[in-house]
């Protein structure tokens, strides 16, 4: 399930992150520092340095403006989020076929994060940069993701994607992954489609108790599969 979660961050949060960043430069690292056995072969890229304060002072905006995103938590049904991390193609960068690790080691501590769903946050706008589209296979074939600054891609950590090349300008995102109470992929995909007939049943005000009905078996549902 693939899920465009638009405006996650306002135009003027979009402008903060981009000054922050393009004041940035000592603070830009080399994107394999980590990557996996197989991502280090195919990623060329660079990213700010993880855990540092400029890495957690704007990630910690965008956790904030999840929390306040219904859709974002409709689809993920998050349990934990993997601190947001930054990264920028320049030409000729880009980031090969890959499938994202399975488990991350949460930074700073012993704790381990399993990666249900991978998400990019998109902070330069479509017409700055050429290439650097994000490609992902799922099972209608590869889908091709090049969003507005400000909006974000959610899909399975488990799909085969990569990021062309970039021939001109900067592309500039955010990245994470999210630990999801459903670790499988069907089951959000259920229960967020019932989820949206539920709120347009209640939107145009239709019966009564049929939506008390299915807002139980969606609750019965993500009671009976959720992992907490």
């Amino acid at each position: 399930m693939l899920v465009h979660i638009p405006t996650l961050l306002s135009t003027d949060q979009v402008a903060h992150f981009r000054q922050r960043l393009d004041a940035a430069d000592a603070h830009w690292v080399d994107g394999r520092v980590t990557a996996g056995h197989q991502g280090t072969r195919v990623k060329q890229n660079q990213q700010i340095a993880e855990g540092s304060p400029l890495a957690n002072e704007l990630g910690n905006i965008v956790l904030g403006a999840l929390e306040r995103h219904p859709l974002f938590i409709s689809a993920a049904l998050p349990n934990r989020i993997y601190p947001p991390m930054f990264n920028r193609y320049g030409g000729g960068m880009h980031f090969g076929s890959h499938v994202d690790g399975s488990i991350r080691l949460l930074p700073g501590s012993a704790d381990k994060i399993r990666t249900d769903l991978s998400a990019t946050l998109f902070l330069a706008s479509p017409d700055s940069y050429d290439g650097g589209e994000l490609l992902i296979e799922d099972t209608y074939g590869t889908q091709t993701v090049k969003l507005p600054a400000g909006d974000m891609i959610l899909y399975p950590a488990s799909s085969l994607h990569r990021v062309n090349p970039v021939t001109r300008g900067t592309r500039l995102a955010c990245f994470f992954w999210v630990q999801s109470m459903l670790r499988d992929d069907g089951q959000r995909s259920m229960l967020f489609d019932l989820d949206n007939a539920i709120q347009r049943l209640t939107a145009t005000h239709a019966d009564e108790a049929a939506r008390v009905r299915l807002t139980g078996v969606y609750h019965n549902l993500l009671r009976m599969w959720a992992e907490t």
